[in-house]
């Protein structure tokens, strides 16, 4: 028998909930074929078999939560014998006192959690309802009492509550309109008071839901953790805009795709930090972690006014038609819900195009654990000077600001300065006459 173990899904992620199988034992699987269905808190996604064979046994059930590197179940993968030498273990290192302590805090931490979602499915077990950790995570987190939980109306296998059922349920939650109270009799107890009025106006409540939630979070503890430093870089993109307004319909017609701004300012970004590698690079304690894949994460906006960022892989290895379909792709399945946990793991460096809502400059917060971001402004006509072998002249040219923000920790203000502006000179020597490939 082989053991599929749940894979790695980024950083920060240690377990994922078990939403569906979509083998059950005894059927044949294929390598790279979906097995089952898991929701993280940040995306749900499908998790493919790495062997070709016969599922025998699940291990982990619907609802339970897989942990990341442990056996979720066993396959009789093809080529494998029940006779055939186990190979010998690799010798291991002795682990030190720090790591123990580590493991067994983890371990504390875990055996809590399991108490904690044990203790709310006991109390769910008296209504005959079942509830994933994840739904039960949910609760914890909106603040919804067991009391309350019962009430939901779920759509799930035997009327069971899904994770799409408790996101609903918080978002209408966070909708209704107060109750008004009828006006007691004399003896009854007051009546809750109105609103608290705030410079006269009322205020109205909105709860915040899980994303806003987490984002806040990394947040603050980014701006905790890398003292923040912004450098701001004016830049003519007057030949580049052109170049795009001549060829975005050539491009559509040719490739099917919209040529926006985006690929051609992470092109810059992506041969910047090749000249400039630190800037590709994390803190681990004391040591300066400096990366050689190139992974630029791009900020995309979701319908709810929230944030996320996937990543692009090997940035470095697409040219301007590759570059743009994925980018394309990423933010069309961003907006869809389509994205996989492999897609927002392992950026080194981030990017966010703040012109696209009018903004001239902004001062990005870092994605940690990277050490730095940029942010590209709006496009805007100005009256600038320009220099001709005749002298100087005043003309109507199109000016973006470009804001880089770092973890002066690691990226000191030469290095900072330098780096924004060598993305400058590439956007400013773009070649007017360039072809498509």
């Amino acid at each position: 028998m082989t053991e599929i173990l749940m894979p790695a899904m980024g950083e920060s992620i240690h377990e994922a909930t078990v939403l569906t199988w979509l083998k059950k034992p005894g059927d044949r699987v294929e390598t790279d074929e979906p097995l089952l269905e898991v929701a993280t808190d940040k995306v749900d996604t499908e998790i493919s078999s790495t062997h070709t064979g016969i599922l025998r046994e699940i291990l982990v059930k619907e609802g339970d939560v897989a942990v990341i590197g442990k056996p979720i179940c066993l396959i009789d993968a093809e080529g494998a014998t029940a006779d055939a030498p186990v190979a010998a273990a690799p010798a291991v290192e002795e682990p030190s006192a720090e790591a123990v302590a580590e493991t067994l805090e983890n371990e504390v931490l875990a055996i809590a959690s399991t108490v904690v979602r044990e203790s709310r499915q006991a109390a769910a077990a008296g209504n005959g309802r079942y509830y994933s950790p994840l739904v039960l995570t949910i609760c914890e987190k909106e603040g919804i009492p067991m009391e309350e939980l019962d009430t939901v109306p779920g759509t799930g296998a035997e009327g069971r509550v899904t994770k799409h059922d408790i996101l609903k349920y918080v978002t209408d939650r966070a909708q209704a309109p107060k109750p008004v109270a009828a006006a007691p009799a004399k003896t009854a107890t007051p009546a809750a008071p109105a609103p608290r009025p705030v410079n006269g106006a009322a205020v109205e409540i909105v709860e915040m839901d899980r994303m806003r939630k987490m984002i806040a979070e990394r947040m603050v503890d980014s701006k905790r953790t890398a003292p923040h430093v912004t450098s701001f870089l004016e830049t003519d993109m007057t030949v580049l805009s052109r170049w795009r307004d001549r060829m975005k319909g050539q491009f559509q017609k040719e490739y099917g795709e919209n040529l926006t701004y985006t690929p051609l300012l992470i092109e810059a970004v992506v041969k910047a930090i090749k000249d400039f590698p630190l800037i590709n690079s994390s803190v681990d304690g004391d040591r300066i972690l400096i990366k050689k894949a190139i992974n630029i994460g791009m900020a995309v906006a979701l319908p709810n006014g929230n944030l996320i960022v996937p990543v692009i892989h090997n940035a470095d290895e697409y040219n301007l038609v590759g570059l743009t379909k994925k980018i394309n792709d990423l933010t069309r399945r961003a907006r869809e819900n389509k994205l996989k946990a492999d897609d927002l793991a392992d950026g080194t460096y981030t990017v966010s195009n703040i012109g696209t809502f009018g903004n001239l400059m902004g001062t990005p917060i870092i994605v940690q654990p990277q050490v730095a971001i940029m942010a590209f402004g709006a496009i805007v006509k100005k009256p600038a000077v320009i220099e001709t072998p005749d002298g100087d002249v005043i003309g109507i040219r199109q000016k973006m600001f470009v804001s880089h923000s770092y973890d002066h920790r690691i990226v000191d203000g030469s290095l900072g300065g330098q780096f924004v502006k060598r993305v400058s000179d590439y956007l400013e020597a773009f070649d007017a006459e360039r072809k498509l490939i």
